[in-house]
């Protein structure tokens, strides 16, 4: 089968290799359709892998997949479903790819089987770190970053009915604000925003990752007896926080990966049938998977034209 493999920094290079034959029970071999480019697959594509793990597998790194169910041991999914969700090892650049059937849904009819439709898989992410908030209606919520998932959230905020949602991004979003709910856009980074504050949040969300500082604005920002969420993929190995005001303050720190994911792609996919241009507006890129490299590197320059960036792999089929 046709792939990419991840051989240094920054460095794919399309290979042919044997197409994966065994299934453990639960997994499904996946016809891959769509990938999307992630932020946390970004420091892997960057670093050449996973610091300390070795050669990366073939396919590595990228986990956002659509597809056609080849062959099945889940009892939930059948040879020939459509489907959308994770490729649990992040093996998603390749053409065929085994992955744990429970990280994947069944496409709905009315779901039109396109590039954007890979939007499920992190609309899902966002469905779950919302729900570990709990009601939300009512509450200032503030979204660190403006990227595609922090777009999601301020969308899903206003969903669940949040008084009032800021996001935050040194890139100017603000043409987006109104079809992602947002009512202020800040455009500073959060250390500038969190030290001019005349009204805190009751809840701040980080979705920028893959540094501390972020996290240590999202701290200072909250009100007290407020709430922080983790979502941004954390880097480095230990993180700096400022416990006496977490203890003092009386704040709430979580955050998590998302569990229980058929149900939350199920709850994405309803939120596209309901709201069909949602993925239309988050994805602004799609290039051929011969491309990848290109789309890596497109996805790694944050600018106001640029969000979600997805591959199509129609030249493999």
């Amino acid at each position: 089968m046709r792939a990419v493999r991840l051989t240094g920094p920054s460095t794919l290079e399309h290979v042919e290799v044997a197409a994966p034959r065994d299934l453990r029970e639960g997994e499904v071999l996946v016809a891959v359709r769509h990938g999307g480019v992630c932020g946390s697959d970004l420091p892997y594509f960057r670093a050449g892998g996973r610091p300390g793990a070795g050669v990366p597998p073939t396919g590595f790194p990228l986990h956002e997949i659509t597809g056609e169910i080849r062959a099945s041991r889940d009892p939930g999914l059948a040879e020939g479903d459509r489907v959308v969700g994770w490729a649990s090892a992040s093996t998603g650049l390749a053409e065929l790819v085994v992955s744990d059937g429970a990280g994947l849904c069944v496409l709905p009819s009315e779901v039109p089987f396109t590039a954007a439709t890979v939007v499920a898989q992190p609309v899902a992410c966002a469905h779950y770190a919302v729900d570990q908030l709990g009601d939300v209606r009512g509450r200032r919520v503030a979204v660190l970053g403006l990227g595609p998932i922090g777009l999601l959230f301020t969308w899903l905020l206003r969903q669940r009915g949040a008084a009032h949602v800021t996001g935050v991004d040194p890139v100017d979003r603000t043409p987006l604000a109104r079809a992602f709910g947002l009512d202020e856009v800040v455009v500073a980074d959060s250390t500038t925003w969190a030290a001019t504050l005349t009204r805190r949040p009751d809840v701040v969300i980080e979705a920028v990752g893959h540094q501390t500082v972020t996290l240590a604005d999202a701290i200072t920002a909250v009100a007290d007896e407020g709430t922080v969420y983790c979502f941004g993929i954390p880097c480095a190995g230990t993180y700096p926080v400022d416990l006496t005001a977490v203890v003092r303050r009386n704040l709430r720190l979580i955050g998590g990966l998302t569990l229980d994911r058929r149900r939350m792609l199920g709850q994405a996919l309803a939120d596209l049938v309901h709201e069909p241009s949602l993925a239309e507006r988050l994805v602004t890129h799609v290039l051929d998977v011969a491309d990848v490299a290109k789309a890596f590197a497109l996805a790694g320059r944050t600018a106001p034209g640029r969000l979600k960036v997805v591959l199509d792999y129609a030249g493999w089929a």
